[in-house]
């Protein structure tokens, strides 16, 4: 039709426009058609409630607007539907008065900022650079309209990110194949629904009808993980992640640990930010479950607390809850040769440490925190946490290249497991990870690693010996004093 400025192509997108509901993620590949999704819906919902629209987009940083202003300016511009750009507010107004912006969020906390404000629709394109849902669930304090317009929030993004773990967590684990209602049940008993609309670069004919090599461009771009996450969406593959080195091997099925091992805590403190605790065990000679090898030294995680919130509450836990709830969680005698805990907690800031508090309890197991070797990355003679990681995850190689781990978990412990694959490197300081993820698994398992330090010996058996740190066990002796006190 000659009057027809913008309209979504069949299937996803047009889906996409029609959606009801009010929290909506839409793509999960590359070319899919998601930022003219986005402005395309904006642009229809500002002609049919005029100045009662109000809508803003947003991105991670001010650069990667860019693109997504480009392409407003045609559909809203030069295209014919007459919205007039003002280039100070970064703002799109329609003849009818409806209101786009364009704005970023460097930081997490910048959300603050816009409360108080009043948007009938929320946009953000690439949900999973945002390491948290933080921002974003902010922002729901300003989508409201008092002239009824229906709201929506919508999120747009691909595989990877920082933001990966919890986005597929959200919207894409509870079906990959989309299209399904999901429901989350407030404490006001009211009922929020949401919605995955996937989009992959098939769906986009226009773009292969211009572009037909775009998708050889997509087989060409990296890792045969990178190309299945921007070709296909799958949500399943982590390009980019942190330990690459990562296998299915570290899962394993629970069993009895045997007695004669030796047994630790590692411990990452948090409040406001998750705490998260692992219990260990040290293999003591070789063995085998249920068909699979486990080395004399390897780590076994055996168990595992982590969490922020108080259930069903809300509310943050304070040091001593925390303390409650990990030996909650511990068999009746069950001993410890030791627990190494971030350093933070034994820092004093004008009364007890948090590890002075956790002690009347953890003490009387005869067992309290020793500091962790809290080092993250190596420098010259010294190796770092990562690395002690890293090696125990590769572990031994035997004549014929088979590696064996010397690193496990017993496939209960699902936050070792949903957290670690996914965790980035730091943008800036490649040899670390990104801290804006979800580490705080990584940190206490790090912990863990460099309580157990140990030497490669290359045996055809798969054998490595657990070489114990004499520094280390004097800290320990050390600790364990203070029962006493």
């Amino acid at each position: 039709m000659p009057d027809v400025v913008w309209a979504p192509q069949p299937g996803p997108q047009t889906a996409l426009i029609n959606c009801p509901i009010k929290e909506i993620f839409y793509g999960g590949a590359r070319g899919g058609g998601k930022t003219d999704g986005m402005l395309g819906k904006n642009a229809i919902k500002g002609e049919q409630y005029g100045g009662d629209q109000h809508a803003i987009f947003f991105r991670r940083n001010l650069k990667q607007l860019e693109d997504a202003i480009s392409r407003a300016h045609v559909i809203y511009g030069t295209m014919g539907l007459g919205w007039r750009w003002q280039e100070q507010k970064s703002t799109y107004t329609s003849p009818a008065g409806a209101t786009l912006k364009f704005r970023y969020l460097d930081r997490d906390l910048d959300a603050i900022n816009y409360q108080g404000h009043n948007y009938t629709d929320i946009y953000f394109e690439e949900l999973p650079h945002f390491p948290q849902p933080r921002p974003y669930n902010m922002l729901r304090g300003a989508l409201r309209s008092a002239a009824g317009v229906p709201t929506q929030i919508h999120g747009t993004g691909n595989p990877g990110g920082a933001g990966h773990n919890w986005i597929k967590e959200r919207f894409i684990e509870p079906n990959p194949n989309g299209y399904q209602i999901l429901t989350e049940t407030l404490p006001n008993g009211e009922v929020e629904k949401r919605v995955f609309i996937p989009a992959k670069v098939g769906d986009n004919k226009i773009l292969m009808a211009n572009d037909p090599s775009y998708v050889n461009n997509l087989y060409q771009v990296g890792s045969d993980a990178l190309v299945r996450a921007w070709l296909n969406g799958d949500w399943d593959v982590i390009e980019g992640a942190f330990f690459d080195c990562w296998t299915d091997k570290l899962s394993i099925e629970p069993f009895r640990i045997p007695d004669h091992w030796t047994r630790f805590r590692s411990f990452d403190w948090g409040s406001a930010a998750p705490f998260s605790c692992g219990w260990w065990a040290v293999a003591s000679d070789d063995y085998i479950h249920e068909g699979q090898f486990i080395p004399r030294g390897a780590l076994v995680r055996y168990r595992e607390l982590y969490g922020a919130k108080a259930p069903n509450i809300g509310l943050k836990l304070d040091v001593e809850e925390v303390t409650d709830r990990i030996l909650a969680l511990e068999a009746p005698g069950e001993q410890f040769n030791y627990s190494v805990a971030d350093p933070a907690i034994f820092a004093h800031d004008g009364g007890p440490s948090l590890a002075e508090r956790m002690l009347p309890k953890v003490g009387k197991k005869g067992i309290a925190w020793i500091p962790a070797d809290n080092k993250r990355t190596t420098t010259t003679g010294r190796a770092g946490g990562w690395d002690a990681m890293r090696g125990r995850i590769k572990g031994l190689e035997d004549e014929e290249g088979v590696r064996t781990p010397m690193l496990y978990a017993f496939n209960t412990c699902s936050d070792f497991f949903r957290t670690i694959p996914v965790l980035q490197h730091d943008p800036v300081r490649m040899e670390d990870l990104d801290t804006n993820g979800e580490d705080h698994v990584a940190d206490e398992t790090r912990y863990a690693c460099m309580s157990r330090p140990w030497e490669s010996r290359f045996h055809s058996s798969r054998k490595k010996e657990d070489r114990w740190d004499r520094k280390f066990a004097a800290k320990e002796r050390e600790a364990n004093s203070w029962k006493t006190l």
